[in-house]
């Protein structure tokens, strides 16, 4: 997996690989001029040498001898001057020639179709010289430590108003409608800038989310006096004896719908408060008895379409759950398997850790089973009324509460959706 460094790890690598190259740098200069120095000063002493040697070896009283640390050979000469092997094949000019234990520098010379060798022993300059390069690696890796340790030093230091940065927008999210400006907290440079603009979105989002907090709270509102009359004069209509069991059943139909639309209008209030943490106390009810309320309600309409609805309230948990929600997500399963089931049945099964909604209808593809729960998302062989916004109704609900929902596909066709709840 490809290493992604923060921001943090990145000032310190900056400053490794900087200080890295630079010591390099340095370190390889040293080297090379020890390296020039060591080849020209040496070459220049021992040419010298060989020169005045070679002056003498002209003359009959030779009395010059070489230093006492030198060596001098003559190719085709007598006894211990005579050229050894290691020295025939070397080309004119300087060389290093190692004798363990010893090292030596040498200087060939051709002179008249003789050649001359002259060798001066550098043992101690070797060790010398190993000290100093000793000393060169040791100050690199030293210099590559403390540039590691100055830019962890840094990188806190640089990090530290983002750091903070971080931390107060994070209690910022917890405390959205009370939060104090960040941009006076920090100097007026980069971070300054950077939290001027965090206060500027975040005033953006906070009167679109107060926007949208008073208009569901006056569509919430504002529905109960119209819904009100409908329901009344619904009421009204159906004690009239004159009309017939086609009118009654319309007019129980738009009871019905605004029964409904009453509920819905309720439960979006409550989950618009509920997000902002403003909910009250809402009436705890539990599985079997929201079940059976709707198990009745939806009975008839399932049916008079020609399906067979199975309802199984076998075992269920005692636990108490906040009743308009849970009446707002089995409500949506069971219109949900209504439009979209032509033929077959609706089902709905209780257990002891939540509910099962399962329909024999068109069922839901596997590619389009995420994109359902999207408001305004239907799959593509979505059909009935639905509009796509009840199961993300329905999954807004349980992300709140803590439930889990999940979709699979029934078989030989349809949906099957397991809610598990949690107690309130």
């Amino acid at each position: 997996m490809w290493f992604k460094p923060g921001l943090a790890q990145r000032i310190v690598i900056a400053f490794v690989v900087m200080t890295t190259l630079v010591a390099g740098a340095f370190a390889l200069g040293i080297v090379g001029t020890v390296y020039m120095i060591e080849e020209r000063l040496i070459s220049q002493t021992l040419g010298g040498d060989l020169d005045r040697l070679l002056r003498m070896d002209s003359m009959e009283n030779w009395r010059h001898r070489p230093e006492r640390d030198q060596l001098f050979y003559i190719s085709r000469g007598p006894g211990d001057f005579a050229m050894p092997a290691d020295l025939q094949d070397l080309s004119q000019g300087f060389h290093e020639v190692f004798r363990p234990p010893k090292a030596y520098h040498a200087v060939i010379r051709e002179v008249a179709g003789r050649r001359y060798a002259l060798l001066q022993d550098q043992s101690d300059f070797e060790e010398r010289e190993h000290v100093l390069f000793g000393v060169v690696l040791v100050g690199f890796l030293i210099s590559v430590a403390m540039a590691s340790g100055l830019g962890v030093f840094m990188a806190r230091r640089v990090m530290a108003p983002l750091i903070n940065l971080a931390a107060k927008v994070r209690r910022r999210e917890q405390q959205l409608s009370e939060a104090p400006a960040l941009a006076p907290q920090f100097p007026s440079d980069e971070v300054g800038q950077l939290a001027a603009a965090f206060d500027d979105t975040l005033g953006q989002l906070r009167q679109a989310l107060t926007r949208e907090r008073l208009f569901t709270s006056d569509v919430s509102h504002e529905l109960r006096t119209p819904l009100m009359v409908i329901a009344t004069s619904c009421e009204l209509l159906q004690a009239n004896p004159a009309l017939g069991a086609r009118e009654q059943g319309h007019l129980g139909k738009i009871a019905r719908s605004c029964e409904e639309m009453r509920d819905l209008a309720q439960t979006f209030l409550l989950l618009a408060r509920a997000e902002h943490q403003q909910v009250a106390h809402a009436a705890q009810q539990s599985l079997r008895e929201v079940a059976d309320e709707l198990a009745g309600q939806w009975r008839g309409e399932i049916e008079s379409k020609g399906l067979r609805f199975d309802y199984a309230p076998s075992e269920t948990s005692a636990g108490l759950y906040h009743g308009p929600f849970l009446r707002t997500v089995l409500s949506n399963l069971l219109r949900n398997a209504l439009h979209y089931t032509q033929s077959g049945h609706v089902a709905l099964t209780l257990s002891a850790e939540g509910f099962v909604v399962e329909d024999s209808g068109i069922g839901i593809p596997a590619e389009f089973q995420d994109a359902v729960f999207q408001a305004f998302q239907r799959g593509a062989q979505a059909g009935g009324e639905g509009k796509g916004v009840g199961l993300s109704l329905v999954q807004r609900i349980c992300h709140l509460q803590g439930w889990q929902v999940l979709l699979t596909e029934a078989q030989p066709h349809g949906c099957r959706f397991y809610v598990r709840l949690l107690p309130a």
